[in-house]
């Protein structure tokens, strides 16, 4: 299935998690699924996340495959090969965490850590049936993690269920804490363009959570989606471009890159403009509303026969992309799915990330009974 591109025994005997390609452990090479990095030299150290894992009992049993360079959405990669989504055979897994999503919807393990820099854990959850959880930027430690520098990035658990995923949040945050009550809060229903099923999904998840409800409207959510699209590409080509001169990054990624690379200063400038004004309209939101909502995706996943130049599917992340540039903790939650898979997406305020979980809970909780 290509799910692992290495296979570990460490540590204690507690739940099984498996690590993206782009987490350092000790005594192996972390290559990002790329063959441009398949010389790269052994980890000398575990990334920090790592070792709280180990410190915690949890078990390593893999590297988890990903797309290269994490540089894609579909989670495609020809040369380590494309883990297959188990619970939805004819759609992509998702990217760029598509290993780390697979390993837990197949049972290979309990959990699983990805990285989110523009929707890589929430899309690949969401095209597997998952939990995943991107949580506020900075408050999980990135040391050990590629790329050294990001403005966007941040790790996250992958789970098929709430209570795993928030064990494995205390694993990796040792400040995350106990979660509050939700009586009082209410939900606002940010106002996105998504295919119909999806929307009515996500109203009939919201209206049996048995929260307030009211509707958001974010007039700057479509200038963050692009703003944040010019700085992974700025970011991205600084950490990575350098790989294209060796031949080696495959087509998709390459071209990617290229493109990238095009990104100017003012770009950039322009982009940070849209960002802070995106930014204070979140946080202004969610005064009124604790926990905002709406699709993670807006449409159905591609089908694996018609994904194959990835680099035209990026607009799988029009609606998770935005949290990324702004930094708010963002949650996707699986809901029962029809001829694809569908999915919630909450958002909280920063440094709410337990709030967000214990709503999480809540629906999840919800949608089981019914």
């Amino acid at each position: 299935m290509g799910v692992f591109v290495a296979e570990l025994e460490r540590g204690g005997s507690g739940p099984r998690v498996a690590i993206k390609d782009t987490i350092d452990v000790a005594g192996v090479p972390t290559r990002a699924g790329s063959r441009a990095l398949d010389d790269a030299a052994p980890a000398a150290a575990n990334a920090v996340v790592v070792e709280r894992l180990l410190a915690a009992g949890y078990r390593l049993v893999g590297k988890a495959n990903m797309h290269e360079l994490a540089f894609g959405t579909t989670g495609l990669n020809a040369w380590t090969g494309t883990p297959l989504n188990v619970r939805f055979p004819d759609f992509v897994p998702g990217g760029s965490s598509s290993g780390s999503a697979v390993a837990v919807a197949a049972g290979l393990a309990d959990v699983a850590l990805g990285t989110d820099t523009g929707g890589s854990v929430r899309i690949p959850a969401a095209c597997c049936g998952l939990f995943g959880l991107k949580p506020t930027f900075g408050r999980v430690s990135r040391d050990g993690v590629m790329p050294a520098h990001t403005s966007l990035d941040c790790v996250g658990p992958f789970a098929d269920d709430m209570d795993a995923l928030i064990g494995c949040m205390r694993a990796i945050d040792p400040s995350f804490g106990a979660l509050p009550d939700t009586a009082g809060v209410a939900i606002g229903l940010v106002e996105v363009v998504a295919r119909a099923e999806i929307r009515a999904a996500v109203d009939a998840a919201i209206a049996a959570s048995g929260l307030a409800t009211g509707r958001v409207s974010l007039s700057e959510f479509v200038p963050a989606y692009d703003a944040g699209l010019v700085v992974i590409n700025a970011e991205t080509w600084a950490a990575c471009g350098e790989l294209v001169a060796t031949g080696l990054v495959g087509e998709d990624v390459a071209r990617r890159l290229l493109a990238a690379s095009k990104t100017t200063a003012a770009d950039v400038q322009a982009a940070e403009q849209v960002r802070a004004a995106f930014t204070a309209q979140v946080d202004a939101a969610l005064r009124d509303f604790p926990i905002l909502a709406l699709p993670t995706m807006a449409d159905a996943p591609p089908r694996v026969a018609e994904a194959a130049d990835t680099s035209k599917l990026v607009g799988m992340t029009s609606l998770v992309r935005p949290f990324n540039l702004s930094g708010h903790p963002a949650i996707a939650i699986p809901l029962p799915a029809g001829d694809f898979p569908m999915s919630l997406q909450l958002v909280a305020a920063k440094g709410q990330d337990e709030l967000l979980c214990a709503v999480a809970r809540q629906i999840a909780g919800r949608l089981n009974q019914h």
